[in-house]
C-alpha cells in the first residue's frame, strides 16, 4: 500500500520566536536571549532538513482461540519487528480491529522506539460474535527524530476470527397438527397407530392382534380395535426476517437479527432432535436456502449457514430489497405441506403482511418474535404498542404467536403461548 509522507508542524513558530529573540536579545544586550534564539534557528534549520524514515517492520498476529463461542473473550497479540537498518524513533502502530467486534479489555494501540532487530507488542482481548470476520490493515505511522516529519502507511496481515456456534439447546418445539409420509413425532389428527388414545371401532381382518380391545371381547365378546391418535414428521423451514427494516437493537444494543438467529438455532435443533426435517430460508435481499432435511451433515450445514452466511450477518445489508421478488422465490421453494416458523422482530407491518400471505396460502405459520421494544423514549414507547397491534391481529388470523422478550428464557415464552394456544 502506498505511503504518505507530511509535516507535522511540530516546530511551527520556531523560527519567528527565535528571530523575536535575537532581536530582543541585540536590543538589550542580553546575551543568553541571543544564545537561545541560536539555538532555536538550530532547531527550525533541523526541522526543515529532517526526513521520515522508512517504514521496514514485519508484523505478525496470532489468536490464542481458534474456535470461539460467542461471548467468549479472544487474546489478539500483534507483533512488530524493525525490519530495517535504521532505528524507528517514534513508530507508532494501531491494529485493524474488525468493525463488526469490540475490545473487551486493553487497548490495540502501541507507540514506541524500536531500534533495528528489535520486537515490541501489542495485546488486548476482544469479545467474539457470530460469523466470520477478517481483521483490517494495520495503520502504521513513523516519525524522524525530532518528530517534524511523519510517514504513514497501511500494512494487511491476513487473519480471520470464525465463531460457529453450536445451534441452541430447547427440549422441544410445538407444531402444529400435520400429516405427512414421514415417521415422526408430530401429533395428527388422524387414527392409526401411536401411543395416544383415539378412538375404537369395529374390528377388521388384517388389524393387528396387539390392537384388539380384548377386554371388551372378555366382556360382551364384540371384536373392537383400538386406534390411536398417529405421530409423523413435520417439514419445518424457519424463515429469517433480515431484511433492512428488522435490523434494530435493544436499549442494550443486542441486535434483533443475533436475538432471531438464537431462536431460529433453537427451532432447528429441537425439530431434528425430534426427528423432522428442517429448512431454512433469509428473507431479505441476500437469499439463502437450505432444503428440509435430517441428519448430523445437515445439522452441520444449519449450524454453519446460521453463523456464516452473509444473509444472516448482523450488520445491514447494502442491496435493495425487492418484496415480491423475496415472496415468490421463497414461495417457490416452500414444501407444499411445510409448516413455517417465522422469525421476525415484527417492527414494521409488512413482516405481518408476510406472515398473513403464508398462512393464507395453506402453510401452517408460528410467529416467532424476539422483542426489541422498550418505552426509554415516547418513540420507543409508540414502537412497542405497534408491535403488539401487529401480534393481535397475526393471533387474529388463527397464526400461532410466541412473544419473546430476550431478557427471558425462550423456554419459558414457548410454554407461556403454549398456553394461550390451548386456551
Amino acid at each position: 500500500m502506498s505511503d504518505t509522507v507530511h509535516r507535522t508542524e511540530r516546530w511551527v513558530g520556531v523560527s519567528a520566536l527565535a528571530f523575536g529573540a535575537a532581536a530582543f536579545g541585540a536590543g538589550f544586550r542580553l546575551p543568553a536571549a541571543f544564545l537561545l534564539a541560536v539555538v532555536g534557528v538550530g532547531y527550525a534549520t533541523a526541522a526543515r532538513a529532517g526526513s521520515a524514515p522508512d517504514v521496514e517492520v514485519a508484523l505478525e498476529r496470532t489468536l490464542d482461540e481458534d474456535a470461539p463461542e460467542p461471548g467468549d473473550s479472544v487474546t489478539v497479540t500483534l507483533e512488530v519487528t524493525n525490519a530495517g537498518e535504521r532505528t524507528l524513533p517514534d513508530l507508532r502502530v494501531v491494529d485493524g480491529v474488525p468493525r463488526t467486534l469490540d475490545v473487551a479489555d486493553g487497548s490495540p494501540r502501541l507507540g514506541t522506539a524500536l531500534p533495528p532487530g528489535e520486537s515490541a507488542t501489542v495485546e488486548y482481548d476482544i469479545e467474539a460474535r457470530r460469523g466470520e470476520h477478517a481483521f483490517e490493515p494495520v495503520r502504521i505511522a513513523a516519525r524522524d527524530w525530532l518528530g517534524t516529519t511523519e510517514r504513514e502507511t497501511e500494512r494487511l496481515t491476513h487473519t480471520e476470527l470464525t465463531c460457529v456456534p453450536e445451534l441452541e439447546a430447547l427440549a422441544s418445539f410445538p407444531l402444529r397438527s400435520q400429516a405427512t409420509d414421514y415417521a415422526g413425532r408430530v401429533t395428527t389428527d388422524t387414527a392409526g397407530s401411536g401411543v395416544e388414545f383415539h378412538s375404537t371401532r369395529q374390528y377388521r381382518r388384517g388389524d393387528p392382534i396387539a390392537r384388539i380391545d380384548w377386554a371388551r371381547v372378555a366382556k360382551t365378546g364384540d371384536m373392537t380395535t383400538v386406534d390411536f391418535r398417529e405421530e409423523r414428521a413435520a417439514e419445518t423451514v424457519v424463515v429469517l426476517d433480515t431484511r433492512a427494516d428488522a435490523h434494530v437493537a435493544d436499549a442494550d444494543n443486542e441486535s434483533a437479527i443475533d436475538y432471531g438467529v438464537a431462536a431460529g438455532s433453537a427451532v432447528a435443533s429441537a425439530s431434528l432432535d425430534t426427528s423432522n426435517r428442517v429448512g431454512l430460508a433469509a428473507f431479505g435481499p441476500r437469499w439463502e436456502w437450505i432444503s428440509p432435511g435430517l441428519g448430523r451433515t445437515h445439522r452441520v450445514r444449519l449450524r454453519e449457514a446460521l453463523a456464516l452466511s452473509p444473509a444472516m450477518a448482523p450488520t445491514r445489508p447494502p442491496e435493495q430489497f425487492r418484496p415480491l421478488v423475496a415472496f415468490r422465490r421463497l414461495r417457490e421453494r416452500l414444501p407444499a405441506d411445510a409448516q413455517v416458523v417465522f422469525v421476525s422482530p415484527l417492527v414494521d407491518s409488512y413482516a405481518l403482511t408476510v406472515a398473513r400471505r403464508l398462512e393464507t396460502r395453506g402453510y401452517a405459520v408460528t410467529l416467532l418474535s424476539p422483542d426489541v421494544t422498550d418505552t426509554s423514549t415516547p418513540g420507543r414507547a409508540l414502537a412497542r404498542l405497534e408491535r403488539r397491534r401487529r401480534l393481535t391481529a397475526a393471533r387474529a388470523v388463527n397464526i400461532r404467536v410466541v412473544d419473546w422478550d430476550p431478557g427471558t428464557a425462550l423456554p419459558v415464552a414457548l410454554e407461556r403461548a403454549s398456553r394461550r394456544w390451548r386456551q
